[in-house]
């Protein structure tokens, strides 16, 4: 929390204001026009932040992470249970009864039967009072019990008819809930009927246009795939992609033998000419032997 009445760190280079001092007009307009553009320009940033489009109907849109190393998230707050045993307690003893300290001195005196006390005669008043009371209590608890057996005949017959009342509400209830449900499906039937009305009636249509626009389409598109090449015999497309390719090699690789074998013989054949034209001139080149 910051105070500028409060004093933070060194003083001795701070402009201390006097405390009748007037703030600059000029100063605070300028703050003013400051803090007005900063808050023009924080609204316009939130407006043009691109965000996240709605959600279709039926969904809805829920947070992921996209970090690189997933976490799992918990509510659960991880707690441990400690336990430390104590010492027992022990007794607090009982309070000794407080006997004030005895105090002056004790004088006693004498008195006879019927001087201080007549119980038959004070008895009579106390045992009035006590018998009026008891009746008063008891005639008091009849009219009690009586007024209690009347209200709970009373509670009775409003409970009967509260109950009937809520039989007849809950009767009527579910006579109109019967009624809304037999008109809901009522509705629904005839929104389906008229929806398959439509859909019969939107078949038709684009059955009768899709006929109309394919009539001169198709022998065009069948003209134009046949001239390249997509309707094309079996037969003639597996010779001429299996079978001439195969003869063609067949009929090299014979080529080949052929005139490898002819060379090899024209080679031979080349070898004995030169033997023979070799041995030839070498008869050509010996001197004739006199005849003995």
């Amino acid at each position: 929390m910051y105070d500028r009445r409060v004093v933070r760190g060194n003083t001795y280079a701070q402009h201390i204001l006097p405390t009748t001092a007037q703030p600059d007009p000029a100063e605070t307009q300028r703050q003013q026009e400051i803090r007005r553009r900063a808050i023009t320009r924080k609204r316009a940033k939130e407006q043009f932040r691109p965000t996240t489009p709605k959600a279709l109907q039926g969904r809805q849109h829920i947070e992921v992470q996209t970090e690189l190393y997933l976490e799992e998230l918990s509510d659960v707050i991880v707690a441990t249970d400690i336990e430390c045993q104590t010492d027992a307690f022990l007794d607090k003893p009982a309070t000794p009864l407080f006997i004030p300290a005895k105090s002056g001195k004790d004088v006693e005196t004498q008195i006879e039967e019927g001087e201080l006390f007549d119980f038959d005669r004070e008895v009579q008043p106390i045992l009035e009072v006590l018998v009026g009371k008891t009746i008063e209590q008891s005639l008091l608890e009849v009219m009690e019990e009586e007024e209690l057996a009347c209200l709970r005949a009373q509670q009775r017959a409003f409970k009967e008819l509260r109950n009937n009342e809520l039989a007849e509400v809950l009767r009527l209830q579910e006579q109109e809930r019967r009624r809304s449900e037999e008109k809901g499906r009522r509705m629904a039937q005839q929104r389906e009927v008229l929806k398959k009305e439509r859909e019969v009636a939107e078949k038709i249509a684009a059955r009768a246009y899709t006929q109309q626009y394919l009539a001169d389409l198709l022998p065009s598109v069948l003209t134009s795939l046949r001239s390249h090449g997509y309707f094309y015999d079996s037969v003639e497309k597996d010779i001429e992609t299996n079978f001439f390719p195969w003869l063609m090699t067949e009929v090299n690789n014979s080529l080949e033998k052929r005139y490898t074998a002819r060379e090899l013989l024209d080679t031979i054949i080349h070898d004995v000419a030169q033997k023979r034209l070799e041995a030839f001139k070498g008869l050509e080149t010996q001197p004739d032997k006199p005849d003995i």
